[in-house]
């Protein structure tokens, strides 16, 4: 064969692999623009609804993550998405929504340079611009993102590494070491292990990477035409993200979830809150769990908002102040913290009835505009900054009175209920006071489908939901996916009831349900409730042994961890032990009264260390040392 006819066969072959790209662009086009019709189709189904607690409808629709940084840098570009401190005696630095595409585009751009295209990648450390950075280069078009809970051991993020099959870790100095010691491992397939710590000077190795040198790639590649990562295909419905479980039972799942979850999941949660271009969202829960991530971070990202990273948990109130945030997302042990401190300072003062009148009397005065109380209170509302408009509770319930009382203050104070499974949220209180219901965990959010399933007499049985908020199911583990997922229902394992004006009634965890001496089900969670109404309580745990042999030691426990502080000012700084558990029993024997026979607290535990939390702060229920003292 001639040169002349090789010449020509190469052309035609490579004229048809050119005509192969441009119809798969337009195959890919096409999908896009079906997800968007899809997407808007639930913004018109939202903006011709009648539910009252439907208040804010102007968003747009989303296709994906990528999308949202796209379109929200387009909208938004110079203002502040994030803010952070990089030295602690410097105040707060700004980094806009145009910073940000660019840096995740070049981040991106390295990663597939690397070989990384369509891999799984962990993402380990604190809230921070480069945690974020790195779920944006991951998840906006190179492979599948992996965030991992930074508060697990070492042989606990191996068990991770090699059940999520990663490729590669973006982590900060904490974990370096330890993931170059998983990478010498031969039972996973870790390949870079990528060093995002800002005083990392180690040389770079085999495999063993720098951040920020290889996001400086990113950019020359960039800049040289490379658009691999920016022109990166993403279908919203394949899988873009794992999320281990950190449950307060059994071991951790992988949670599969698409970008459809998570952009319908931002997209229907604002319907119900007010959140402003150049609101500013306080970030305080750890940002790999999902009710952070996606309420917090892409939240922010979709709305044209900027989140603050706290710095941690001891330097709450003071970046609370610097920071001056609108909007707060938390755990109920956080407002706890916040409301028992607060409550304690106006007692010391002396003006605790003072300030309740001013209150009574306040609510009256705002249905005419004028909040007598403002005065008053201004000093309370300045722990949180001065600015704050809206707290939002989850991860479990929470006192209606202390959210009552965050009201009073002029803060619109509402609970929300998800869970990993559901992107996270599927139901939320509407900002409307006369709208709220403390006792439930929310009003479904819209497209969000709720069944009672094996309903008792009292119509409660096990919360199910549908929506497009519902992953995809577990990685990996077809077996635990269809326990939970039947005829496309997730059955959550928590149990309660739906109103008919769709409120969500929480009464317990099924796994946790105590089987009592007469058949009936006692729900801890109802009687740690109550208990823990009473400031001399820190922490409580209600547990149940029906089965022991011994008949005197059977029944319903209650373990406890008192506030010695505030048990101090009632008994005295020389209280002694006996007296603290004489005074505790005295507090549940109270709290038995007001219950029936088959509910009854039998046994006090006394506890003086903190209970094995999840990073969620939640009590890991079935650790065993949590039941005693």
């Amino acid at each position: 064969m001639s040169t002349h006819s090789m010449t020509e066969i190469l052309r035609k072959d490579a004229d048809s692999k050119v005509m192969d790209s441009s119809d798969i662009r337009a195959e890919y086009r096409e999908i896009k623009a079906k997800e968007m019709e899809e997407m808007q189709a639930m913004m018109d189904a939202i903006k011709e609804s009648t539910d009252p607690a439907i208040r804010h409808i102007w968003r747009r629709p989303v296709t994906d993550i990528k999308n949202i940084l796209e379109t929200s840098a387009e909208l938004y570009g110079d203002k502040p998405l994030f803010l952070q401190k990089f030295d602690k005696n410097e105040p707060f630095q700004e980094i806009s929504y145009s910073k940000v595409l660019a840096d995740v585009n070049a981040l991106g751009t390295a990663l597939i340079e690397l070989g990384l295209k369509d891999k799984h990648i962990g993402v380990i450390g604190k809230n921070c611009y480069e945690w974020a950075e790195s779920y944006l280069a991951v998840v906006g078009g190179t492979g599948v993102v992996v965030p991992l809970d930074k508060e697990l051991n070492e042989d606990e993020l191996s068990q991770l590494t090699a059940s999520g099959e990663l490729s590669a870790v973006i982590t900060m100095d904490k974990h370096y070491d330890i993931f170059k010691r998983i990478k010498d491992r031969d039972d996973n397939i870790l390949e870079f292990v990528i060093n995002a710590g800002m005083h990392s000077h180690e040389k770079e190795n085999k495999g063993l990477l720098s951040w920020h040198k290889l996001r400086e790639r990113g950019y020359e590649l960039v800049e040289a035409g490379d658009r691999r990562f920016i022109d990166a295909e993403i279908i919203n419905t394949d899988m873009a993200i794992i999320l281990f479980t950190s449950g307060t039972t059994g071991t951790s799942k992988g949670v599969m979830l698409n970008n459809k979850n998570i952009c319908s999941n931002v997209m229907v949660a604002q319907t119900f809150l007010d959140i402003k271009v150049g609101d500013v969202f306080f970030s305080v829960l750890p940002i790999h769990h999902t009710y952070e991530c996606t309420c917090t971070f892409i939240e922010s990202m979709y709305c044209g908002a900027t989140m603050a990273f706290c710095q941690g948990l001891k330097y709450i109130v003071k970046d609370l102040q610097e920071v001056k945030p609108h909007l707060m997302l938390a755990v109920p042990l956080i407002y706890e913290n916040f409301y028992s401190k607060i409550t304690r300072q106006i007692k010391k003062s002396g003006k605790e009835k003072q300030l309740k009148t001013l209150m009574k009397l306040s609510k009256v005065t705002k249905r005419v505009g004028i909040d007598v109380s403002k005065p008053a209170t201004k000093k309370i509302t300045e722990l949180f900054g001065g600015r704050i408009k809206t707290l939002i509770v989850g991860g479990a319930a929470i006192d209606g009175d202390i959210m009552g009382f965050f009201r009073d203050l002029g803060i619109t104070a509402i609970q929300g209920y998800g869970l990993t499974e559901t992107s996270p949220m599927v139901s939320l209180n509407p900002e409307d006071p006369k709208l709220i219901d403390d006792a439930s965990a929310g009003h479904l959010l819209p497209f969000v489908e709720c069944m009672i399933a094996d309903k008792g007499d009292d119509g409660i049985g096990e919360i199910c939901f549908r929506g497009p908020n519902i992953m995809m199911g577990y990685y990996k583990n077809q077996e635990s996916t269809d326990e939970v997922i039947k005829d496309g229902w997730f059955h959550t394992g928590d149990l309660g009831y739906l109103s008919d004006k769709d409120y969500i009634y929480i009464t317990g965890r099924k796994k946790s349900v105590i089987i009592a001496a007469n058949g009936k089900n006692v729900f801890p969670e109802e009687l740690e409730f109550y208990i823990m109404k009473n400031e001399c309580i820190e922490e409580c745990m209600v547990w149940g042994d029906e089965d022991n042999d011994d008949p005197l030691k059977r029944g319903i426990y209650a373990t406890i961890r008192p506030n010695k502080e505030i048990i101090a000012e009632e008994l005295g700084e020389d209280a002694t032990d006996e007296q603290i558990r004489e005074y505790i029993e005295r507090i549940v024997d109270k709290q038995n009264e007001t219950m029936p026979l088959f509910k009854k607290i039998n046994h006090v535990i006394i506890r003086d260390r903190e209970f094995d939390k999840t990073t969620g702060l939640k009590i890991r229920r079935f650790v065993e040392d949590n039941k005693w003292s």
